[in-house]
This record gives structure tokens, sequence and C-alpha cells, in this order.
């Protein structure tokens, strides 16, 4: 493959710090043309991986090659897609998490969780039933459907389009920002401890988990914890959670407490996925830890606070727009800022490591699903038609057509005529 496809991870591993010079260890391949889409997914999913990659053997110190199969990684990004249970295919979204007409546009809820489909019903006072919510989201507006579900602990995001994204406050808030930030809190010495990589999962759905999964492909030893009576989703458990070990603990509760305090105080990573606040009242801080905190909109701006899926964020920040229209709202062919940002989660993780063991210092890592959206939308190289047709005027009058592909140092930049009219010249060499 060519150069263009070291863009998007020279890109990355820049971000990530890391030393330009390995990005010449990756060795892509594979199938071209997987996960097709108007934004450039496959970039942003070969980068991720091919980061996380490098991050893996830097942290390791091996000498590679990384090796990035498309084929592989188009697969991973869909990976919920191809699992089965006992030949059963999973459930990958409820009735009411899908696309809605309302009053003056679309809204789209996310409704996996019984919690946040009870919240969806009370908000708008129907029935369990797709009639009954379609009616009730067609009589308001959009921003008014958003605003009442949030407000009742429920998801739901009215479709924007790239500049209505652009131009509200989230939206600036998010550009205003890196990709993502690695930050030295202290200068507390690294734990030091022999043996496995200790990782603390407090994640849900799928971006965390992909990022505590593949640290528990390369060795670590992940032990999820979730709150008892909340556990994950049935299939999203079975494919995010292999290589992990789970337990459930009530961090209310005093002893789950006192439990889940030990494990942190002998982690060396601690994981975390829920909303920005939300886990605030636990002091999760401790000298050395590396810490990587994800959330879906970031925790700054309007919608800090806010609980957000891959999804909603692509609605929210006009990708839906992007994909299809303002009249008809598409999908990325992944849920790539989901699998994206896990991927760069885990890399990020890897290198915070990797500087701890040299310099020291408690670290912090921070993603958000809107930054990996923006990143998409706004850095990475686009197909852009208009690079590659030119105009010319001649005897068909004004012509617009396609650049040849045919290119080399010294060769010509086009024809040296435009087409003229059919049969008009005669039949003789030109110069002759």
């Amino acid at each position: 493959m060519d150069n263009t496809v070291r863009t998007g991870t020279e890109l990355l591993w820049s971000a990530l710090g890391g030393d330009p010079a390995l990005v010449d260890r990756v060795e892509f391949g594979g199938v071209s043309g997987l996960l097709p889409a108007r934004l450039p997914v496959m970039d942003l999913a070969r980068g991720a991986v091919a980061a996380c990659s490098l991050a893996a053997v830097e942290h390791a110190g091996l000498p590679g090659p990384v090796r990035v199969d498309d084929g592989a990684v188009a697969t991973a990004f869909v990976s919920e897609r191809h699992l089965r249970v006992d030949g059963r295919a999973p459930v990958s979204f409820a009735p009411l998490s899908r696309f809605w007409r309302a009053a003056d546009g679309w809204v789209r809820t996310h409704a996996n969780y019984p919690h946040h489909k009870a919240a969806l019903l009370a908000a708008l006072g129907v029935p369990d039933t797709v009639e009954a919510v379609a009616a009730a989201i067609g009589e308001r507006a959009a921003v008014e459907v958003e605003t009442a579900v949030y407000a009742a602990g429920g998801l739901a995001v009215a479709l924007r389009t790239p500049g209505e994204w652009a131009a509200g406050e989230q939206g600036r808030e998010v550009a205003a920002r890196p990709l993502f930030t690695r930050e030295r809190l202290d200068e507390a010495p690294a734990r030091g401890r022999t043996g496995p990589l200790r990782v603390l999962d407090l994640t849900r759905v799928i971006a965390g988990p992909v990022a505590t999964r593949t640290l528990a492909l390369l060795g670590a030893d992940v032990l999820r914890i979730d709150f008892p009576g909340s556990p994950e989703l049935p299939d999203q458990h079975a494919d995010a959670d292999v290589g992990k070990r789970t337990a459930a603990l009530d961090l209310d509760r005093p002893s789950d407490r006192r439990t889940f305090d030990e494990l942190l105080d002998s982690a060396d990573v601690l994981v975390t996925g829920y909303r920005p606040g939300a886990l605030d009242r636990f002091d999760l801080g401790r000298p050395g830890l590396v810490t990587a905190r994800l959330s879906a909109w970031g925790d700054y701006g309007p919608w800090g606070g806010r609980r957000g899926f891959d999804s909603l964020v692509q609605v929210a920040t006009g990708i839906a727009v992007t994909e299809g229209s303002a009249a008809e709202p598409g999908a990325l062919p992944a849920q790539a800022l989901d699998h994206g940002t896990g991927y760069l989660l885990a890399a990020a993780v890897l290198r915070s490591l990797t500087e701890q063991r040299a310099e020291g210092g408690s670290r912090l890592v921070r993603l958000a699903l809107a930054q990996t959206g923006h990143w998409l939308t706004r850095t990475l190289p686009r197909y852009e038609p208009e690079r590659y047709v030119t105009e010319s005027r001649g005897p068909l009058g004004h012509l617009r057509h396609a650049l040849s592909p045919v290119s080399y140092e010294g060769g010509p930049t086009g024809w040296s005529r435009p087409p003229g009219l059919a049969g008009a010249d005669a039949p003789e060499w030109a110069g002759a």
C-alpha cells in the first residue's frame, strides 16, 4: 500500500508522542475497499489498530514488524456482527433504539439498557410500543424530545448537520481540544510490580471494553467490575469481555468498597467509561496509577455530564447527515467511533506506561467519542473528487473532466489539447 495508507497511523502515533521512526515498522496489507463510507472510516480503523500495535511492541521492547491486515481490522470493527452464541446472532439494537421522525426532523434514541428504556418511555409518557413512541415523537420538535429524554435520564439526540454541530457550544468545545490528552499528574514512582499488568476495568458497551480486551490480549490481568443488578448486556459481554475476569461490587456497600479499594491499591491501570462525574465520589486516584477516562462528549461544555453512545454521537455531530442526508440520515459502516476510540485508549495506556517506566509519575488519559468523531471528519484526509478533475474550453464548449491517474516525476500534467468536434480533423498525422 502507498504512503496515503500511512497517514492515519502517522497522525495518531504523533498524537501519542511516539517516536516517528517506529512507523516504518508497520506493514500494511490485506483486502482493500473495506468499510466503505463517505468519511475515511477505514483510515481511522487502520491507523488506530496500527498505533495500538506500535505502542504494544514499544512497551514490550520488541523489534516488530507490526502487521496490519485490512481484513482483520474491518472484521474487528464489526466484531459484534460476527458474534454467534450457540449459533444465535446477537441483538445489536433494541426495538426502541433507532431513528424516529420528529415534527421538524429526526431523533435517534438509545434504549438497549432497561433503565434507559424506562426513562425514554417516562419522558414521552407512553406505553412500551414502537407505535406509541413514534406517535409521541412525531408530535414534538426534535430538540424538545432530546431535552425531555435527557432530563428523565434517558438518551435521545436530535439530528444536526455538521455546520449546526460546529456552531453549537459543545461542538466548539470539542473543536478547541486535541484528539485526546495524556497528563503526568505528579512525581510518584511507577508501581514497579512484577508479574502481569493489572487492569481494573470500569467500562461499559464497546469503546472501553475494546480497550481492555486488547490489554488482556497483550497479557494483562484484566478484572472488570460491574454494579450488582446492572450487568452488561449478555451479547455485549460475550463479545467484549473475552480474555477478562468479571465481578460485581456495590461501591456504596462498605464491605464491597473495601474490596474495591484493595484492588485499586494493587492495580497498575484503571479504565473508566461512565459519564463524567459519575464516579467522583469514590476517590479513585492513587499514586503511581495510570488512569484512563472515556466519555461520549468529553468532560467539558454543556454536554459534559451527558451519557452517550456511538450511534448518538454520529447523529449529534453531523456524521449521520454526511453519510446520508438531512432528509434521510445514514450511519457509518461500523460503530467506528467506539472501536477506534477503544484501540486509541489501549494505545494511550501503553504509551503512558512506557513513559512512566522511564520517568515515573501518576498518569491520566482522557478520550471522548465526540473527539474521535471530530478527528474523523476534520483531520483525516477525505476523498474529494474536486481535487482530481480539471476544466478546459474547446470546440465542445466548457468541459469538466477527470485528470489522468498516470503520474510520474517529469511526466505530463494533462493532455495537450481538448477534444474537438467528432470527425472534424483531417486524416493526417499532426505536423505532417
